[in-house]
């Protein structure tokens, strides 16, 4: 293979690179401009860590920006964070000014490349005031939010609104996550990387090792969970339907493995939550992982027999796919982006309660063929829905509609 966009061939099959390629042409040599609050940990980094390489092979000036702010501020980010996915969670007056302080600074170190990009693409509330120091600005601002806020504490809301509600366009990952905006909204759900680590193709050998190192013994059964230390990822829910599950399946072994981010100053409190719960059960496994642990949920994902993303409120939940993809079918909270990646009975279970997870496991456990052939579709699933280059193609398309001129056709052969 010649680029790193032909290595998706053996997947995806050429035309869909080819296709890649003709909606690149109009925006060759255009500066594209991402920008976030974190390079380390949670989805968003993962996928621009990968989108932004192949928008330039593809010929697109695109780069990768992140705005720096301290403790008070990401704080701040956290509360909209809660808030947003629909907590009662009031942000003072004070700390709201320092957050827009916080961009205004970082608006001045990004002032070069923002002010001239031909289009730029703000992720998540963190950096969403930027627009607002840039009245000169030459292209087209995009405010993505990969956030559910389909039902969010309104006074937050209101709040941030009146900085989106001044961009272009905004991008949501679902119809239902949207709200009311005065300009184009574009759906693009987010994706895996099929090649990356954490998601391709291991030995036996490579599986064997983590498992050894955290101590599981491959001949029980084996339940996973992959998530960030949050309470809207519900670790502690799991452990309660693991507990239940247990007593039906004898042997039965947990993980839960995440890590922490730059921005989500909660993690460590939640993390004492989970450890505490877990106390006692020496099948219990919570693991805190580095971000660059791929090849380690790679191997646990592929070494369970079922993943669980019991979420209460979920954007979309990457860890799911990545979990399907693998053949695994997926017991997920009935919420957000889940209900979009596990068709009920189908690709795993949708569930509401500790109860239902653990009655889900147990059936599954105790049905092997069943298992296998929703780990079979799980993983088609996937393939024709939530990999990169579905991502990328909608992305280049957004991009191109708010760049072409009215009337111009763009004919793809």
């Amino acid at each position: 293979m010649n680029s790193l966009l032909e290595s998706y061939v053996p997947i995806t099959g050429g035309e869909v690179i080819d296709q890649l390629h003709q909606l690149a042409r109009p925006l060759r040599g255009k500066c594209v401009v991402h920008v976030n609050s974190t390079r380390v940990g949670g989805g968003v980094a993962e996928i621009l860590a990968k989108l932004v390489p192949l928008k330039r092979e593809l010929g697109i000036d695109a780069r990768w920006e992140v705005i720096a702010g301290d403790a008070d501020f990401y704080m701040c980010t956290k509360s909209f964070h809660n808030a947003l996915q629909g907590a009662h969670a009031p942000i003072p007056a004070d700390l709201l000014r320092h957050y827009e302080e916080v961009n205004r600074e970082n608006a001045e170190s990004l002032r070069p490349v923002l002010e001239e990009a031909d289009i730029v693409v703000i992720h998540d509330p963190q950096p969403a005031p930027l627009l607002r120091f840039f009245p000169k600005r030459k292209g087209k601002w995009f405010w993505r939010c990969h956030i559910d806020v389909s039902t969010p504490y309104r006074p937050v809301w209101k709040y941030l609104r009146r900085f989106v509600g001044e961009y272009d366009a905004s991008i949501f990952s679902l119809p239902v996550f949207s709200q009311a905006l005065p300009h184009p909204e574009y759906l693009i759900p987010p994706s895996i990387d099929p090649l990356s680590d954490k998601n391709r193709d291991l030995t036996d050998s490579e599986r064997e090792a983590v498992c050894s190192d955290f101590g599981l013994d491959r001949n029980r059964p084996l339940i996973t969970q992959v998530s960030r230390y949050d309470r809207f990822k519900d670790p502690v829910g799991v452990i309660e339907a693991y507990k239940l599950a247990k007593s039906f399946a004898p042997g039965l072994q947990l993980v839960l493995a995440g890590g922490g981010a730059d921005d989500d100053p909660e993690g460590e409190a939640v993390l004492d939550e989970v450890r505490a719960a877990a106390k006692g059960d020496p099948d219990i496994h919570v693991l805190l992982l580095p971000p660059d642990a791929h090849v380690t949920i790679n191997a646990l994902q592929r070494s369970s027999d079922i993943v669980i993303q019991k979420s209460t409120r979920e954007g979309f939940g990457l860890t799911v796919s990545e979990a399907m993809w693998k053949g695994r079918p997926v017991i997920g909270g009935n919420t957000g982006g889940i209900r979009l990646q596990v068709i009920n009975q189908h690709t795993g279970f949708l569930v509401n309660t500790p109860e239902g997870a653990a009655l889900r496991i147990r059936y599954l456990l105790s049905h092997r063929d069943r298992l296998e052939e929703m780990g079979r579709k799980a993983k088609e699933f996937v393939r024709q829905n939530f990999l990169l280059t579905r991502h990328l193609r909608e992305y280049l398309s957004a991009m191109l509609a708010v760049t072409i001129e009215a009337g111009e056709r763009l004919e793809l052969e």
